[in-house]
């Protein structure tokens, strides 16, 4: 019990608690490290092109921006009795994931794989949205940062053994050629491995943990009813005049993408704004009319009001996120042509240096596991939550820059260790801090909104990078890294506006 407020408290969780809670995140990332550091790989094997990946990696952030705020919203208003309400996301998406794994690798043509890539990513997010929220329901407040780190430790120890397997599988006999328009052996079979392990763990944290019911969170002082009319009332004061200030922007990129020619997936973009326009102006005249909020309209609502620690650290997760994406997108090319000399997808160098590339990310991901229990939590109780996150992205910043300084691609082990304290921070601390300052009854649903400052930089990477390239550096690759670099600065500097609860 609180001494200060009487209350009852959550049990503290000791190590085996919270390696329980997480440990399903650690098979989770194994398959979103299967897919970001093979998908641009099994693209170019099918007959992708280097300009056609932006377009084709648009179906995991744009999954993402759909699904993460709809599977908040249900699993903070899901019960079923001793199953929960974040665990049965939590088996759904599992299954749902480990098939598109096992199916990915025998997707026969391009356009196979890009919807099964869509299909993957909705699953992980079905998994991983509730997971985040999970740690908050499982922990008192004064174990948030243990436990974030704890998840990041595991998504680390996850990505490792994704991004690294194929690179092993080689070592040990398996093929990593192909016949033109086929993948490799390693790469299938890493998918098919990644699959079966990322449905045992999730089923561990299904099956060693128990969810606290409503009235034991009442009883705790963190949960209160759900209720809309905050939401509504707040809608109907707003103008729906108003609501279509991003009508309009998306109406100004759909015209300047065509009068400007620029590439067709930025069409993608400004139909997006269009409908959250048109969204904004449906839900706000429901308001006014005195109806109720329904999905959409607390879902709207919540955002137009989201605390302002979430809109400070909007801008933190915008730049740091471009940075990643232009990573997982860019580096299998980058490191083929400038390290490796191979731009022929098809050529036995150039599945080299993809399964270099597989090592690189696991080495940044180790990197990651080790910082989260290592450096976080003791500099976070000495400097706060978000200089530690500063000083991380700085770090992740200096990785990026330091390609141009290499030639050997041995020694681009020692750019991903600034890239891994920064991963392992992004990972970490904005949940960290997220989880102390909003409402629980509302946490999933807040952590599926946050998601959207993720998702959104993603598609405005995925949309626009590839008509900046191709305008200003055409066939260079190796310049995304510069980009990636500037916007992680970026990041670290908006960081320092950030206030903690």
């Amino acid at each position: 019990m609180d001494q200060v407020t009487g209350r009852l408290e959550k049990p503290r969780q000791g190590w085996a608690g919270l390696w329980n809670i997480s440990f399903g995140f650690f098979g989770i990332q194994i398959g979103f490290a299967l897919q970001n550091a093979n998908m641009s790989r099994v693209f170019q094997s099918l007959g992708a092109s280097l300009d056609d990946l932006p377009a084709l990696w648009v179906a995991a952030p744009l999954t993402g921006l759909l699904v993460q705020p709809i599977i908040g919203f249900m699993s903070d208003r899901t019960w079923l009795g001793r199953f929960g309400r974040r665990r049965p996301y939590f088996v759904a998406g599992a299954l749902l994931a480990a098939l598109s794994l096992i199916l990915m690798p025998l997707a026969p043509v391009l356009l196979a794989a890009a919807a099964l890539l869509w299909l993957l990513d909705a699953s992980l997010n079905i998994s991983m949205e509730p997971f985040r929220a999970f740690v908050g329901d499982q922990l008192r407040r004064d174990q948030h940062t243990a436990g974030y780190a704890v998840q990041t430790a595991f998504i680390g120890a996850g990505a490792v053994i994704g991004s690294i397997f194929p690179y092993l599988l080689e070592h040990w006999g398996v093929s990593n050629v192909a016949a033109a328009g086929a993948i490799p052996d390693t790469v299938r079979w890493s998918f098919w491995a990644g699959g079966a392990a990322l449905f045992l763990a999730v089923m561990w944290t299904v099956f060693t943990t128990r969810e606290y019911s409503p009235d034991e969170m009442r009883g705790f002082g963190e949960e209160a009813p759900i209720e809309g009319g905050d939401a509504m009332r707040a809608l109907a004061s707003r103008s729906w005049l108003a609501a279509l200030f991003w009508f309009d922007i998306g109406v100004i990129v759909v015209a300047a993408t065509w009068y400007f020619g620029l590439e067709k997936e930025v069409y993608l973009l400004g139909a997006l704004l269009i409908a959250y326009g048109l969204l904004s102006v449906f839900v706000v005249m429901r308001a006014k009319a005195g109806q109720g909020a329904g999905m959409l309209g607390s879902l709207v609502g919540d955002f137009s009001g989201m605390p302002s620690v979430m809109k400070q650290l909007a801008l933190v997760q915008f730049f740091s996120w471009s940075a990643l994406f232009i990573m997982w997108i860019n580096t299998t090319p980058v490191v083929a042509l400038n390290f490796f000399g191979a731009s022929d997808p098809d050529s036995a160098l150039y599945q080299e240096a993809g399964n270099w590339v597989g090592v690189l990310f696991a080495v940044y991901n180790g990197v990651a596991a080790l910082a989260a229990l290592l450096i976080l939590p003791p500099l976070a109780k000495r400097i706060g939550k978000a200089r530690t996150h500063a000083l991380c992205l700085g770090a992740g910043a200096l990785g990026y820059a330091s390609f141009f300084l290499f030639n050997d691609p041995q020694h681009l082990l020692l750019a991903e260790i600034g890239v891994g304290i920064a991963w392992a921070s992004i990972l970490a601390m904005p949940y960290a801090i997220l989880a102390g300052a909003l409402p629980q009854a509302k946490l999933g649903t807040y952590m599926g909104l946050f998601n959207i400052f993720i998702v959104v930089p993603q598609l405005l990477v995925a949309t626009v990078m590839g008509s900046i390239m191709k305008a200003f550096f055409p066939g260079e690759p190796i310049w995304t890294m510069a980009f990636a670099a500037g916007v992680m600065a970026l990041a670290a500097l908006a960081t320092l506006r950030v206030r903690e609860a």
